[in-house]
């Protein structure tokens, strides 16, 4: 038996994920930006938190589903990164009509904010005295930063989930093989 197959692989170490981390970082950046820009009820508060709130938390429910389905991690990644990709629509959109700059690409800002995302235990503190201290206009530009560096991640864990699909196969695949090593090796007992 101990050579049986794994049927459920180990899965759910999301927190190991730098995508996860940098989606909780956009979390909560975003939770702080919306409570000084906008007014409590605006709508807008809601839709950009719960954007933010879903590209975090479909990283966990789709780490946790992982071992039973990979059909399922690779839909909820996705989910992840299509709602931080509509995050990072309403940060322009909040630039755009306030006709407030964003940064380009190689400008010395977003190279800095980079760097700073290279940092090994980075997390919200790694940001904080910019996010709490700076115009909403380079806090709306770091976020615009650390959204497009979390979804380059998840475009590369997408990749990856899609290549271990491939390989591996799902859970139907891994019952079936391990169903028939067992019968194997018991007839090959008796």
């Amino acid at each position: 038996m101990a050579d049986t197959p794994r049927i459920i692989p180990p899965h759910g170490n999301y927190r190991e994920l730098l995508s996860f981390r940098k989606s909780e970082i956009i979390y909560d950046l975003t939770v702080q930006f919306c409570s000084k820009n906008f007014a409590r009820f605006d709508r807008t508060v809601d839709q950009m938190v719960q954007a933010a709130r879903s590209g975090k938390q479909n990283i966990v429910e789709g780490c946790m589903a992982s071992g039973t389905s990979k059909a399922t991690e690779i839909k909820l990644v996705n989910v992840a990164r299509a709602s931080l990709e509509e995050l990072l629509q309403d940060y322009h959109d909040f630039l755009r009509t306030r006709d407030q700059p964003l940064w380009e690409k190689n400008s010395k800002e977003a190279l800095y904010v980079r760097k700073l995302g290279r940092s090994a235990n980075e997390s919200y503190e790694t940001y904080r005295k910019f996010i709490e201290t700076r115009a909403a206009e380079v806090v709306a530009n770091i976020a615009i930063c650390l959204i497009h560096q979390a979804n380059y991640l998840l475009d590369r864990q997408l990749t990856s989930l899609e290549q271990q699909f491939l390989k591996e196969g799902g859970i139907r695949e891994r019952m079936t093989k391990a169903r028939l090593q067992t019968q194997k090796q018991q007839n090959s007992n008796q």
